[in-house]
């Protein structure tokens, strides 16, 4: 089954935690705070792999985590870093940012693309150590590793894409211009797949052409197969129109022409600017009327007309060597850039990194901030510098603040996450 879009979440690891430890050693007294740094945690990679040709992986398997940093350990041992999580794409593939459409990257070349940064580990209790806080009793916690929920388009990588309405002979030009061998058929939508071909056209010289399944009227408002790979054409630097110049199938070679190019332009206006070749396919089978009919409506709107029979590889030659002549002068394939961060999606990051919220029941302040967790399992309770870092990020966080806005009183229970203790001022 070929498939070109799929949705996924992927998830960079978190970085390890600090460690609370102090020296131990015979004959050493008081040896000090010796707990290490967190690891860092494994980011999210994406590399394009020329095996595949499909994003079908991703419609099994939806959710990527690269593992986390290890946490810190004594005298002074630094935790492990979290290895990469590689994920392996059809070259092509342009990653989104599924809630914003941001383009996050093209994995068309041969560098590995990060999508999602790594935590960074925590600090151990060694370095909190000063003249006047000499037995510091917590550490940090690893920081969270980026996590986004992405869609993957995989927007085929050709020089050149065929199209034209079903059944009017792209398939066959396709085979006898390249290695490709496409199921041919005299039936309306035999091709269901893109098809790519390398057209051979020197000793160390070749483009790739891509068999785009037969569009029809109304295929960019998602009629028929044909907006199913509209996508496929965005990146060609050169469009050939096959066209049916016999009529045999009823239907009027202008007419459709001017139809394709219709919805070309409604799926995108820079499609719709792509240098076109027009390609009059079945000329073995029209009469020289027809044939010249067509061919002084094409020239006139400023296109190149070539009369072929794919069938008989009549006009085949001539018409590869001027698509060989084009692409000399074309700017090469077209890559997607990246597009920075928008300032709603830093605003939302920052928000959800001190996010919180206070629910009051049976005179109890329930306090539910998720990312005050991996700071509690830091912090030693039984400790007062450590109560006093852990006081220092409630003040700083704003819930001591929202917590006295709501008229806390002095002796009052707070509940954050489980942990319960008494309010003073």
């Amino acid at each position: 089954m070929f498939v070109d879009k799929a949705r996924i979440k992927i998830k960079a690891g978190n970085g390890g935690d600090g460690a609370v430890s102090f020296h131990r050693e015979k004959y050493v007294a008081s040896g000090g705070p010796d707990g290490g740094n967190g690891g860092k945690g494994g980011d999210v990679v994406f590399v394009a792999d020329d095996n595949f040709s499909s994003l079908i992986d991703f419609r099994y398997k939806r959710k990527y985590v690269a593992e986390n940093g290890q946490n810190g350990g004594a005298q002074r041992c630094t935790g492990k870093n979290a290895p990469d999580l590689i994920i392996r794409v059809p070259r092509g593939t342009v990653v989104k940012n599924a809630e914003t459409g941001r383009i996050m990257a093209d994995i068309s070349g041969d560098e590995p693309e990060i999508l999602a940064k790594g935590g960074r580990g925590g600090k151990g209790n060694s370095n909190f150590a000063t003249s006047t806080r000499q037995i510091p009793r917590f550490a940090k916690p690893g920081f969270s590793g980026e996590e986004f929920d992405v869609t993957l388009e995989l927007k085929l990588i050709a020089d050149v894409g065929l199209v034209g309405f079903p059944n009017v002979g792209k398939s066959t030009l396709i085979s006898v211009v390249s290695a490709a061998k496409p199921k041919i058929a005299n039936y309306h939508f035999t091709t269901l797949t893109p098809v790519l071909g390398v057209v051979k056209t020197g000793e160390e010289k070749s483009f790739v052409m891509a068999d785009i399944p037969g569009l029809i009227e109304g295929a960019s408002d998602g009629i028929g197969l044909g907006h199913e790979f509209l996508r496929h054409v965005e990146r060609c630097r050169l469009i050939v129109h096959v066209l049916d110049v016999s009529g045999i199938e009823g239907r009027d070679p202008i007419e459709d022409f001017e139809k394709i190019n219709k919805e070309l332009l409604n799926f995108s206006d820079e499609l719709a600017k792509c240098p076109q070749i027009v390609a009059a396919n079945k000329c073995d089978m029209a009469t020289e009327e027809q044939i010249n009919n067509l061919k002084c409506y094409i020239e006139n709107q400023g296109y190149s007309f070539f009369c072929i029979s794919a069938a008989t590889t009549e006009g085949t030659k001539e018409l590869v060597g001027k698509i060989a002549e084009e692409l000399d002068k074309l700017p090469p394939v077209k890559k997607y850039e990246a597009e920075p961060i928008t300032i709603e999606e830093l605003e939302d990051k920052a928000l959800s990194d001190s996010k919180f919220e206070v629910a009051v029941e049976d005179g109890v302040y329930f306090v539910d901030a998720k990312w005050l967790e991996p700071i509690m399992r830091t912090v030693s309770m039984d400790d007062y510098s450590s109560l006093q870092y852990f006081q220092q990020v409630l003040r700083r966080s704003g819930i001591i603040d929202k917590l006295e806005e709501m008229g806390i009183d002095e002796g009052d229970t707070v509940n954050i996450l489980g942990f319960e203790f008494d309010y003073l001022r």
